[in-house]
């Protein structure tokens, strides 16, 4: 381990004597640790605590962030949201774009989500086929989200390598206020207006909001236009049942700058990449999205919770090429949870079903700059899965739980194109695959009267390849087959004293996974599966109260992802992901209600930009400040300072076989800027 853990390392031994330490904590604090532990924090919101003790019995590395957590800094996508979660790599190239991955899932994809099941409210927001779009999500619209990673998602369905993320959306009985008004904006020519409105009616309830966001950019051909609305009513037909209809609706409109080639980063890290500029590269789509969910006590000993969901977007793309694509997805999800004996021994357990479908009208055009030209492609794409699920827990004794569960899932594409008169590159085609599989999982959960938890687990993931990764020729599917690993966990979180922590060490060993590259500047990687490789780590998180009004919060994740032999690339080091990723926070929270908090990020290792190791793109450390003050129960005030010394560095990186000088793979970080905002709620 390097130097750079020390902070972290140091924590870790004072912990070793945290039974004789003890800070006073401020009783007017609002704690909004990331850390899951047995025992919740009192001064959580309840809603919040609810959902730690929830995910408490999870064999395995999980998180709850509270809104409370972000609310008072510069939140504009998931980046900003998941920034103290361990084990999470969420870093934005442009605008909403969010390279997001846990434990390496997804890695090398160009764009967008793979490896990870989004869910809002429960309910899965990804596509039938498997992709994900976090830029749908508005971090103001959402209550908690929590943070299931690796074989920990399987509460959702599925199998996937990173895990589930689950934003959840404040109701009129949780929100916290009757009616909420948030103005943020700043450096950039950022400009945030947010109302929202709940109510409690007897036994209804409301919650509405409608966020609107515009914005310059720092650097050129990365102007914004967003706006988002969420509705959800419920109706409560007594203790633990309800049902709830849920509306989401959101009109995205951001320009592309590009990633650049390291003598352009070099020259001008503000610049765009050239095509894009001189194509007026865009990412343009409208959605809405509706469920019905319910959930309902059958007994003292049974839950059902189901919903079902209908979703419609339309993209308007225009990069090398216009996309113009029009999807529907829909789906049913279904889960009981139980909870009694077993041979007279404690136990619990959950089961239930994901079907979902989606279908797209997926056309593309010849993109003239300021509007599209001729047709060039035109395609049907329909994908079908489902997935079948159950875990369980049996108390052998009153602190040991033995853990099994498994997902039974199945996927289907289906694929026809139409050959355009006059246009060489378009093709006849029918193609379709199938895929099942069968993924089972085993676990230990220990826990200690103060509520310490040890846990370990052994998981089976699998991940069949969306149509991004078939990517269809005139001969069929691309040769891409399922994405397998096992992957092993040990860790252990709680709470003891001033500290709390949460540390995990995790092996999986791949079969066939699904990395990408860049063919060209401005053209979509294609993909291939690897043979052997290799994804380990260590995620850890660690909070210290050290004195009343103070707190240091650490994470560090440490990503060793790797080829396993490979013929081609031998053991070289995958790219994109930073070997060790460390943040911290020093916040000092004051009884008349201000708080300062600086803070760091220091991606500590260099990104590799290649397949063969040629070139790596160099480490950073960013510095920030943030401060606030609430100055009555109605009105409060933040201001967020970003990269205090002006530091100019490269945040995220595409991938490429081999880099050569004219790789355009170096995506820019923000240069300094200052964000303030207040919210006032009555």
């Amino acid at each position: 381990m390097s130097c750079f853990s020390a902070p972290l390392l140091a924590g870790a031994a004072l912990l070793c004597a945290a039974p004789c330490a003890s800070a006073a904590e401020d009783p007017s604090t609002l704690v909004d640790s990331v850390i899951v532990t047995a025992r919740p924090d009192p001064e959580d919101p309840a809603v919040v605590a609810r959902s730690r003790e929830r995910l408490s019995r999870t064999p395995g590395a999980v998180s709850v962030i509270a809104r409370e957590s972000f609310i008072h800094r510069e939140a504009l996508a998931l980046d900003d949201v998941l920034r103290d979660a361990p084990g999470v790599y969420a870093q934005r190239k442009w605008g909403g774009d969010v390279r997001l991955s846990i434990r390496g899932s997804g890695i090398g994809n160009a764009s967008h989500n793979r490896g990870i099941l989004i869910a809002r409210d429960g309910v899965p927001l990804n596509e039938a086929d498997g992709y994900g779009d976090s830029q749908a999500v508005d971090p103001l619209t959402t209550r908690y989200v929590e943070v299931w990673r690796g074989g920990n998602g399987l509460r959702f369905g599925g199998a996937l390598l990173g895990g589930a993320i689950n934003l959840v959306t404040p109701t009129g009985r949780d929100a916290g206020f009757e009616t909420q008004v948030h103005v943020d904006g700043g450096s950039f020519g950022l400009l945030r207006e947010h109302l929202a409105v709940a109510r409690e009616i007897g036994d209804w309830d409301l919650y509405a909001a409608a966020t609107n966001q515009t914005g310059q950019g720092w650097r050129s051909q990365s102007q914004q236009n967003l706006q988002f609305a969420s509705l959800n009513i419920g109706r409560s037909f007594g203790e633990d049942r309800e049902v709830r209809l849920i509306l989401d609706g959101g009109n995205i409109a951001q320009e592309i700058p590009g990633a650049l080639t390291v003598a352009q980063f070099e020259a001008d890290p503000q610049a765009t990449a050239p095509a894009n500029a001189a194509l007026d590269y865009q990412r343009n789509q409208r959605s809405l999205r509706a469920s019905l969910r319910g959930r309902w006590r059958i007994d003292d000993g049974l839950v059902l919770e189901a919903a079902v969901y209908a979703a419609w977007k339309d993209l308007d793309h225009p990069i090398f090429q216009v996309i113009d694509q029009q999807s529907r997805n829909y789906g049913l999800f279904a889960r009981l949870d139980w909870e009694g004996q077993v041979a007279g021994l404690r136990a619990d357990a959950d089961a239930g079903l994901w079907l979902r479908r989606g279908d797209m009208d997926a056309n593309t055009y010849v993109n003239l700059g300021t509007a599209r030209g001729s047709p060039r492609s035109r395609s049907l794409q329909n994908a079908t899965a489902g997935d079948v699920f159950a875990e369980g827990r049996l108390f052998v004794t009153d602190d040991l739980a033995l853990v099994a569960g498994a997902t039974w899932g199945t996927a289907g594409r289906d694929y026809r194109s139409f050959a355009i008169p006059g246009v060489a590159s378009s093709f006849n085609l029918k193609a379709d695959k199938d895929y099942s599989w069968f993924a089972p999982r085993l676990g230990l959960l220990w826990e200690g009267e103060g509520g310490t938890q040890v846990f370990a687990n052994l998981t089976r993931s699998v991940e069949p390849p969306n149509f991004g990764s078939l990517s269809p020729t005139g001969a069929g599917f691309a040769p891409v087959e399922v994405q397998e690993a096992w992957t092993g966990e040990v860790g252990t979180r709680g709470r003891s004293g001033a500290f709390t922590w949460d540390v995990t060490v995790y092996r999986a060993q791949l079969d066939g996974e699904m990395l990408q590259y860049t063919i060209a500047p401005g053209i979509p990687a294609s993909t291939f599966n690897a043979g052997r490789t290799l994804h380990q780590g260590l995620e850890a998180a660690l909070d210290w109260r050290f004195a009343a009004g103070w707190r240091l919060r650490q994470t560090w994740t440490w990503s060793d992802f790797r080829f396993d032999g490979d013929g081609q690339y031998g053991d070289n080091r995958l790219p994109i992901a930073p070997q060790h990723f460390y943040r911290a926070e020093l916040r000092y929270e004051h009884p008349a209600g201000w708080f300062v908090a600086p803070s760091v990020e220091w991606s500590a290792s260099d990104l590799w930009l290649d397949y063969a190791n040629t070139r790596a793109a160099p480490s950073y450390a960013v510095l920030n400040l943030g401060a606030g003050w609430r100055l009555n129960e109605r009105l409060s005030v933040f201001a967020d300072a970003r990269n205090l010394t002006d530091e100019t560095y490269v945040s995220n990186v595409q991938a490429a076989t081999v880099w050569t000088p004219a790789s355009a793979l170096l995506w820019p970080g923000d240069r300094r800027a200052l964000f303030a905002g207040l919210s006032l709620a009555f």
